[in-house]
């Protein structure tokens, strides 16, 4: 009977231990390697006749051998560069825009957001037993939408809805 325990007690070790492909959901880091995608074919480098006369390198300023190469990507797959100028919210947003602001905006919205939802993570990863399961849908079990009971509410409200595949 030992050893039957013992061998169980094994095999679902291992099984633990076994990891699959988890993808986009792994809510850990991989790391710190390099970005293969990071390193970008540039303009070729042209020296100045005048030495002296070249500008003062800022953190953050505009490469002087590439310095729009978002804009050439967009121009190169056939889109429009000017879209990547941000102009502010259309006007046909206004009253959703005013509807939404009705009650004041935080300016920090994204990092506020982004330290809870770390803070949630963390508090739900500290409850998990094994560190190897796939732990995005575990996480946020709580905050899932049935898709099948929030479309038969719906279709009961006398609300259009669109056709969905069987369950």
């Amino acid at each position: 009977m030992r050893k039957a325990i013992l061998g169980f007690g094994i095999v679902l070790f291992l099984t633990a231990c076994v990891s699959g492909d988890r993808g986009l959901r792994d809510l850990r880091t991989n790391g710190g390697g390099p970005d293969e995608f990071s390193v970008l074919p540039v303009n070729p480098l042209v020296l100045p006749d005048d030495v002296s006369a070249l500008p003062v390198p800022t953190p953050g300023g505009v490469n002087l051998s590439d310095p729009a190469p978002n804009a050439e990507a967009v121009a190169v797959l056939g889109g429009n560069p000017n879209a990547l100028v941000a102009t502010g919210a259309p006007t046909r947003d206004g009253a959703l825009i005013s509807a939404a602001s009705r009650n004041g905006v935080d300016p920090a919205i994204r990092e506020t957001l982004a330290s809870e939802d770390a803070a949630f993570r963390t508090r739900r990863s500290r409850l998990q037993l094994f560190g190897g399961r796939d732990r995005y849908f575990s996480a946020y079990a709580r905050q899932a939408l049935d898709a099948y009971a929030e479309l038969q509410r719906f279709r009961n409200a006398g609300v259009a809805t669109p056709s969905a595949p069987p369950q």
